[in-house]
């Protein structure tokens, strides 16, 4: 069976194109097989049958690349065991092997998934393919399910563990997107086993698809960014302007500019931050008592729907010509914890807002060890609008800016007789900004409760 699993999406696409069964039938027979040949190891999961696999194991990009094969060929088949097979395997990723910022592949060892619940943070290798392969998957499950739930942990891998893996100006890139570094890592122009830096340049430009899609006579909008599209919804042309600056705000302007079908709908998403979820699962939740508000109106004219009898979308329906939408979600400051069985984020938490997990590096905090901040028990954040940041690690590149997020903390200092505690206000930015100046500390999750330090 193949060694590094592709050519099972590949064929799929091919089966698409053509219409011919052969092309569908071999991407079968290569998953059909795996278990089933001499060679079986979890590095490249042929080590049981893939009806029989339940657990994400071994090389992290082959096996995103393998569940998303899976996840085509269940689709195209409705092969009801193919598709219990790749649910119980999704469901072990975001309930147990998922990262805060959507990257997964625990250990450099294989590049690999570790254990249930290992989910070390300086050693994590969330290689850069592998954050695209769980878009990859998490897309096609969408396709067929139709749940907003897969979007979830599309957009939070889209917006922190896949975009980290290249710098601002285009010319740098991560193989592995830790959440914790001494200095250790840098962006590199290249790399002798160049598959990141060719990956992600391959899939930036295939963004506009995974906007929008559409059944029957419904527009599901799945991701908010400025945009003008024309969709074909039941034979006809549909014709939308989305305006927003998201995600640095969650307003969104959707205006229908043309619209030949009668009783089209468009199916909002409704993102799993908004709905105090962090992700479809038990793996992270919120520490806070914040409760995000939203809102979606029609011309002025609020709607509401049940979301869960939705799954996870808003439905507004008969749209027409010259409808504008306009969607609102409060973007508080958020923090995070992870479940207690996640050993490296005992008594730690992360902080958010909106879809971006947020870092300290210690360029911005006055050169001081952010690897040793703690949270103050009950932080009071403020959003710095417009805060500048100059890649100084390309010649001449431009600065840019971004939302940056102030948070009272302490710094654990070598004092003379011990450790010190020095009050101080932390300066983080989000995830994907990091590294831009040169080696320096970073840090996503920060102590706040000492006591797990006595267990």
């Amino acid at each position: 069976v193949p060694g590094h699993q592709i050519a099972e999406m590949a064929l799929c696409k091919l089966y698409l194109a053509t219409g011919n069964k052969k092309y569908l039938d071999e991407a079968k027979f290569f998953l059909d097989y795996r278990g089933k040949t001499s060679i079986k190891q979890e590095y490249s999961q042929s080590h049981k049958p893939v009806l029989e696999q339940d657990e994400a194991v071994g090389h992290a990009v082959r096996a995103t690349y393998m569940y998303a094969g899976m996840a085509d060929v269940a689709a195209l088949t409705g092969d009801t065991a193919y598709i219990h097979a790749i649910d119980r395997i999704w469901d072990n990723i975001v309930s147990k092997k998922l990262y805060i910022t959507g990257g997964i592949g625990a250990t450099n060892n294989g590049e690999a998934f570790g254990k249930n619940y290992e989910l070390p943070n300086m050693s994590a290798y969330c290689e850069t393919c592998a954050a695209i392969g769980n878009v990859y998957v998490n897309y096609r499950l969408f396709l067929l399910h139709g749940e907003s739930k897969y979007y979830d942990v599309l957009e939070r891998t889209l917006y922190n563990g896949l975009i980290s893996g290249v710098s601002m100006d285009g010319g740098g890139f991560f193989y592995p997107n830790p959440l914790e570094s001494m200095g250790q890592h840098q962006r590199q122009a290249w790399f002798g086993c160049a598959c990141c830096p060719s990956n992600i340049c391959r899939f930036l430009p295939s963004l506009p698809g995974y906007v929008y899609a559409v059944k029957d006579k419904n527009v599901y909008v799945n991701l908010f960014l400025s945009n003008s599209s024309s969709l074909k919804v039941a034979g006809k042309k549909v014709s939308l302007s989305q305006d927003t600056k998201y995600p640095w705000n969650g307003d969104i302007k959707i205006a229908v500019k043309k619209s030949g079908v009668k009783k089209a709908n468009l199916l909002v998403r409704i993102p799993g931050w908004v709905r105090n979820q962090v992700v479809p699962s038990d793996l992270y939740k919120y520490s806070d008592a914040e409760k995000p508000a939203y809102s979606v109106t029609v011309n002025g004219k609020a709607v509401e729907a049940d979301l869960d009898a939705n799954k996870g979308y808003l439905p507004v329906k008969n749209i027409k010509k010259g409808d504008v939408i306009r969607i609102h979600f409060d973007m508080p400051v958020r923090t995070v914890v992870a479940n207690g069985k996640v050993a490296d984020d005992k008594g730690k938490v992360a902080v958010e807002r909106g879809p971006l997990v947020y870092c300290a590096e210690a360029v911005d905090n006055q050169n001081e060890p952010v690897l040793r901040a703690v949270m103050a028990k009950k932080p009071a954040f403020s959003v710095v609008d417009n805060y500048s940041i100059q890649n100084t690690e390309t010649k001449g590149a431009p600065a840019f800016s971004v939302k940056a997020i102030k948070a009272d903390a302490q710094i654990l200092e070598d004092g003379a007789n011990g450790v010190s505690v020095k009050n101080d206000v932390l300066t983080l930015i989000p995830y994907y900004a990091w590294n831009h100046r040169g080696a320096n500390q970073m840090n996503v999750w920060f102590y706040q409760n000492l006591s797990v330090l006595d267990k």
